[in-house]
């Protein structure tokens, strides 16, 4: 109960700071005002319980050191945690990033995918209309132009005709929804890569960026701008360390410096530090990322050149396959616009959460403080102890790890940033761990130090500063990420405070409703329903296939159910059908007449016979 009523008085916390903070002209996050929140109830100064109930008193006293904590615009400490909570809620990976930009860029077409795939037109005109659509379907997706640009819009028409001609809208409506879906993403990448390689070709390109080009320019300029930062940022970490050691020991230089917050602005420079690494990183990734782009768009171009030169036609399973490679490696290429685009913007956001502590201690009087103070760099820090290490037979229960004996050194996850783990929490001085001294591993987990005696004095007792250090992040809450802490202070604040009041200054887990059914059989059965194990149960069986075959189907009709049923017939009536026969046709012929004469006899005692033929010719006839 003490706990759900705890949960609820942080919500109440959260909700009153932000509202007061709002009144005095700070529009502050909710994600800022619960890290805060957080920090101030950590802070052993502030006396806070959390094993116990908040009384009214309690709560209003929260409420005023996290409004002042909060409106305190001269504390490194409050920039620095803005800085954590900005970057935590907008810094992205390159795999995050570009799948929300997909994501978004689905979510922007939906509407135009959804009424192409679900219309069906009739009419001429709308079919035309739903052409037209096609045609700018191409244009967004492919991002080479604008829909109101009409050189665009004239060269992706073009470009479509070629590859899928207004005569074939009927087969294409005749298609499914999916297919039509993925036929439309067809279309963008053959579109795209023939305007691509038309612009090449210097006839057309209206719309097309020169990415390329830009991306080769833009990408040394940012890196150049992010070595700038750093290097700056390096500088100031140094001499702000120098001054840390110079008080040290000294209570008049320490009473000297103690109000400008010297500590607090030095964790704020190796943020800056840590987050300037990262984007440095991303920045030199998409460098590499381009280089390789450029020479397979080079050769994808040059090979699409020697199969379309001086030919009139050619086949579309040789080239097509070709034009999809351009559109590709294009999309490409907007990808690490975009991520450009993101970093620059991110480099020139974080600037400002590290140039307020210029303000506080301008640089004429942070040298003259630097009088007889010897600033070093981690690298010279480091290069002053290459050549001590620790003897590992002084510690028979220590496990101890050199560079040059660990095989796995680089995938070593090394604790606090790998700063030293015994200057934090002693000193409260972020100095660089050098490796080389070496690293020891205590509970699964390993420790750097910045000296041979600091690791001497931590192996004697680990857990001992171990909790100091958390001690000292209690105090600085801006050191929970910067020395990686979360994962140790979720298990230091109740569960349901440290998710609902904090959440460790990272970003809200993302959050939907959703339902999944499982199949009862994911494989079809192979239950055999007939089988039986019972041997009764066969001979069962069987008694009754051997019954059967002695047994005869009858029927019968009685006189009650005699002519009840209806009976239907249909006939089919002779037609009227007619035939034709062959015509009849004679031919005449002469009739043949032939006479005898002479037969009779005559005066003669000799008889003369002659014949006569009468019968006419048949050409005659």
């Amino acid at each position: 109960m003490a706990g759900e009523l705890s949960q609820s008085v942080i919500k109440r916390v959260i909700r009153q700071v932000g509202l007061e903070c709002a009144t005095r002209g700070q529009s502050l996050s909710e994600t800022l005002v619960a890290f805060m929140v957080k920090a101030v109830v950590l802070d052993p100064r502030n006396d806070f319980s959390m094993d116990r109930v908040f009384t009214e008193n309690d709560v209003q006293n929260l409420i005023q050191l996290c409004v002042t904590r909060l409106l305190d615009t001269t504390n490194p400490s409050l920039n620095t945690i803005k800085m954590q909570v900005y970057f935590d809620m907008n810094y992205a990976n390159r795999a995050e990033l570009l799948s929300e930009q997909q994501r978004v860029l689905e979510g922007k077409v939906a509407p135009l995918v959804r009424a192409i795939t679900e219309s069906s037109p009739r009419a001429q005109e709308e079919m035309e209309n739903l052409y037209q659509r096609i045609v700018t379907y191409v244009l967004l997706s492919s991002g080479l132009g604008s829909p109101r640009d009409i050189e665009a819009v004239r060269e992706a028409t073009a470009a479509l005709q070629s590859v899928f001609s207004p005569t074939e809208m009927i087969t294409f409506i005749s298609h499914s929804k999916k297919d039509k879906e993925q036929q439309l993403k067809d279309f963008a990448m053959l579109v795209t890569g023939i305007r691509l390689y038309n612009k090449e070709c210097q006839k057309g390109g209206s719309g097309i960026d020169d990415l390329p080009a830009i991306l080769n320019e833009a990408i040394p300029s940012a890196t150049q701008t992010v070595d700038e930062h750093l290097t700056s940022c390096h500088l100031l970490a140094y001499r702000y360390t120098a001054l840390l050691e110079s008080m040290q020991g000294d209570r008049y230089r320490h009473s000297q410096l103690y109000a400008f917050k010297l500590k607090e602005a030095l964790f704020n420079f190796r943020q800056y530090e840590a987050f300037l690494c990262i984007l440095l990183s991303d920045a030199i990734t998409s460098a590499q990322e381009v280089e390789s782009l450029n020479v397979q768009f080079e050769a994808a171009m040059m090979i699409l050149k020697n199969t379309m030169q001086d030919k009139t036609s050619i086949d579309s399973k040789e080239v097509f396959p070709l034009f999809v490679e351009l559109s590709k490696l294009w999309t490409s290429y907007q990808d690490e616009r975009l991520l450009l685009s993101f970093l620059t913007n991110m480099i020139d956001n974080l600037q400002q959460f590290s140039e307020i502590q210029s303000q506080h201690l301008p640089e004429r009087m942070l040298t003259s403080l630097l009088e007889g103070v010897t600033v070093k760099s981690d690298e010279e820090r480091i290069k002053e102890t290459m050549g001590t290490r620790v003897n590992v037979s002084d510690f028979r229960n220590q496990e101890w790890l050199f560079p040059e004996t660990a095989g796995n050194f680089e995938q070593l996850l090394i604790q606090y940033h790998g700063f030293c783990a015994h200057s934090i929490g002693v000193k409260g001085l972020t100095l660089p761990g050098n490796p080389a001294i070496g690293i020891l591993k205590h509970k699964q987990k390993c420790y750097v130090f910045s000296s041979k005696e600091a690791a001497y004095l931590f192996a004697q007792d680990p857990d001992k500063f171990i909790q100091l250090n958390i001690e000292k992040a209690k105090e600085y809450a801006e050191l929970i990420q910067l020395l990686e802490l979360r994962h140790q202070f979720e298990y230091l604040v109740p569960h349901a405070q440290a998710r609902n009041a904090t959440q460790c200054s990272m970003k809200p887990p993302p959050k939907c409703d959703t339902s999944t059914q499982t199949d009862t059989h994911i494989l079809p059965p192979t239950i055999v329903r007939s089988y039986e194990w019972n041997e009764w149960e066969l001979r069962r069986k069987a008694i009754k296939l051997a019954n059967l075959r002695r047994k005869l189907t009858h029927a019968m009709q009685t006189d009650l159910s005699h002519m009840r049923r209806e009976n239907f017939t249909q006939v089919y009536f002779t037609k009227e059908v007619g035939t034709q026969t062959k015509r009849d046709n004679s031919s005449n012929v002469p009739k043949p007449q032939i006479y005898f004469k002479g037969l009779r006899g005559g005066s003669s005692p000799t008889a003369h016979m002659v014949t006569v033929d009468l019968t006419r010719p048949l050409d005659e006839t």
